[in-house]
């Protein structure tokens, strides 16, 4: 008998003793605040992922809990050079150890190059998808180059314009200045 593992509440200790797999292909709707940072979503946008546990012996330190998570999805995004839409791939392939607790993983994160999660029954695979896929959001989104041609001019005629009927304000004190040569 085979014992059915669900991302939205996997136990990840038995997840990781069984040599657990689990892979999905979920509409990018699914993921809330992911779908608030896209800009022209539709239905047919998906997340494909794959997560794999294993428990690691390590010499010293006995049993450790691992799950390695691969993530591929394309966001559409606003382009911040040419305002337009920009399909932006997101890849994750990372691994994570689990700990006891919370706690644990607090004091151990500094010395540790490893991600760190604390052990739950009740873990929710799809928001660690989730948070990963927001931390490998752009802070500036934008084509590798733009499918139309950018304006790269910091001013306008009228502007330009309006520069040229000032006076200069340095000019009467320049003419101050040759009036006390002359004395």
């Amino acid at each position: 008998m085979t014992k059915e593992h669900s991302p939205d509440r996997l136990d990840i200790k038995a997840f990781a003793q069984a040599g657990g797999h689990l892979s999905g292909h979920d509409s990018l709707l699914k993921y809330k605040r992911l779908a608030e940072e896209a800009k022209g979503l539709h239905p047919d946008l998906l997340v494909d992922w794959q997560a794999d546990g294993e428990v690691r012996t390590v010499a010293g330190l006995g049993a450790q809990i691992w799950l390695k998570l691969k993530v591929h999805a394309t966001v559409p995004m606003q382009c911040q050079r040419c305002l337009g839409t920009a399909d932006v791939p997101l890849d994750i392939d990372r691994e994570f150890r689990f700990v006891a607790d919370e706690a644990t993983a607090e004091a151990l994160d500094d010395e540790c190059d490893e991600d760190l999660l604390a052990l739950s029954r009740e873990f929710n695979l799809r928001q660690l998808i989730e948070d990963e896929l927001l931390l490998e959001l752009p802070v500036v989104p934008r084509h590798d180059e733009c499918p139309t041609q950018v304006e790269m001019s910091s001013s306008d005629d009228d502007f330009e314009e309006a520069n040229e009927q000032k006076p200069n304000p340095f000019a009467a004190l320049a003419g101050l200045r040759k009036d006390d040569k002359k004395s």
